[in-house]
């Protein structure tokens, strides 16, 4: 059944900076949406990977993107951007790729569909044995694709670009959101947004609110916490997850 939004008050658990993507199309669609960012974006305790990556880019035959806060803490370490071309850029999804390619990458593969293990097979139509492949990334990540290309050969390096925290203001945030009236809908774009909110609300409060999820991994996470997911996005983007609080 598709169930309109309208009057729906949506928990938007994103970055600040990228919770507008969600809660744009949500007021669109007649739905409350509810900020409450769970995630800030902070440089890793030690950049000296990062930089050195960064400064020796034109070492490797393919850079890995798997989001967009990845690419713009590599790109801010970049010595001189665009005077190098030799790696490929590889990219998890669709919106990842814009942001490289606005960037001024040029992105060869993106897999349709838009998880690690997908990117990861991606790959079987290339030749990996002996190629370096640098994949910024997240503090804590998944070792799926880095794992993989290693079985087929690849000298991977995997630096830290970024990590998640929760911001200062979240916890007061989320006390005054999760009181009755509670919302109707909490929406997940990342695992690490799942540990985030977790730690701050009581699962069963969670409990008694649908959950959206942005896709399989996300879910993944839901459920470790004992929760439940209402409504998983077939295609892992913003728009499919709207789709998903529709069509649950």
């Amino acid at each position: 059944m598709r169930r309109n939004l309208r009057g729906q008050r949506i928990v938007i658990t994103r970055a600040r900076h990228q919770a507008e993507e969600l809660a744009g199309p949500l007021r669109e669609a007649g739905a409350e949406p509810i900020l409450l960012p769970v995630i800030g974006i902070a440089p890793p305790d030690d950049k000296s990977a990062l930089v050195h990556a960064a400064e020796h880019a034109d070492a490797y035959d393919w850079i890995i993107f798997t989001s967009a806060n990845a690419i713009a803490a590599f790109v801010a370490e970049l010595p001189d951007t665009g005077q190098w071309f030799n790696p490929r850029i590889a990219t998890i999804g669709p919106a990842t790729r814009e942001v490289a390619e606005e960037y001024g990458f040029h992105v060869e593969l993106t897999p349709e569909k838009y998880v690690a293990e997908s990117l990861a097979e991606a790959f079987r139509a290339h030749p990996l044995d002996g190629k370096r492949i640098l994949i910024p990334s997240a503090a804590v990540t998944r070792d799926v694709v880095p794992n993989e290309l290693r079985k087929r050969g690849a000298d991977v390096d995997v630096v830290t670009a970024y990590q998640n925290v929760i911001p200062h203001e979240a916890p007061h945030q989320a006390n005054k959101i999760f009181q009755e009236p509670l919302p109707d809908w909490v929406t997940f774009a990342s695992s690490s947004a799942v540990d985030h909110l977790a730690a701050l609300v009581d699962a069963d409060l969670l409990k008694q609110i649908k959950i959206a999820s942005i896709g399989p991994a996300t879910s993944a996470t839901i459920e470790s916490h004992g929760l439940n997911v209402t409504s998983e996005a077939l295609k892992h983007t913003i728009p499919g997850l709207i789709e998903a609080m529709r069509n649950y």
